[in-house]
């Protein structure tokens, strides 16, 4: 059974820091390309930050860019994304992406985890 599963998120004042984590099972994450997501109330899902099978190509939003880091352990199956400076902009549920294009094509997601950006 494939699955996806974040977690790390809350509550944070602004300028806080946390680290998301998604824990993958099913399938072996080395051979997909993984992504963050989030999405605001009343937004439109938008892509954070994406990183290729071996970490050598890695993409950020504009928004993120120089706060938040993306990184993936592929031996433990996990994939990360360290957030700091966080803004109350940042608000959102943080979603994890697994896709994969081959033969066929595989997209996966988790269930997503809360975060606020609040004082």
């Amino acid at each position: 059974q494939v699955q996806l599963v974040e977690s790390g998120g809350g509550l944070v004042q602004p300028g806080g820091s946390l680290r998301l984590s998604c824990a993958a099972s099913g399938f072996t994450l080395s051979s997909f390309a993984m992504s963050w997501y989030r999405q605001a109330p009343g937004k439109e899902r938008e892509l954070v930050a994406a990183i290729s099978t071996l970490g050598l190509n890695i993409n950020y939003a504009d928004s993120v860019k120089g706060r938040f880091t993306i990184s993936r352990d592929n031996p433990k199956n996990t994939l990360y994304l360290e957030m700091n400076s966080l803004k109350a902009e940042d608000t959102a549920v943080y979603y994890c992406n697994a896709k994969r294009v081959d033969r066929y094509s595989y997209d996966y997601w988790g269930q997503g985890t809360q975060v606020t950006v609040s004082s």
